[in-house]
């Protein structure tokens, strides 16, 4: 279980919930995109809640370790929605050459 810190409320989520949702967060703040991603959590007072995380490229969040024995929420269909959209957006990240010019054309071509 880890502590996620969001606008200053901190909730318990699974390590790969929590992951998952920092992951996701960067993914998105790289691409200037948003999602509001609803997870289970657990509050401060131990009670199942659902959470609602706005992530864009603002988005302050932080996951810290916890020694919590308590059942991890399933949060098994949010985390592989999240993990679908990381790799789509992933998809879609730009080749750049290492070497600048091989983007010019080849003037002799011409």
């Amino acid at each position: 279980m880890k502590h996620v810190t969001y606008a200053e409320k901190s909730l318990l989520l699974g390590d790969e919930a929590a992951d998952t949702l920092t992951s996701y967060a960067a993914v998105l703040g790289n691409f200037g995109g948003a999602d509001d991603v609803t997870v289970a959590a657990l509050g401060v007072d131990g009670e199942e809640v659902s959470a609602t995380f706005i992530l864009n490229s603002g988005t302050v969040l932080m996951a810290e370790s916890t020694k919590s024995r308590l059942p991890e929420p399933d949060n098994a269909d949010v985390v592989a929605y999240m993990r679908a959209r990381i790799g789509e957006l992933d998809s879609r990240r730009a080749v750049v050459p290492d070497d600048p010019a091989e983007l010019m054309p080849d003037m002799d071509l011409l």
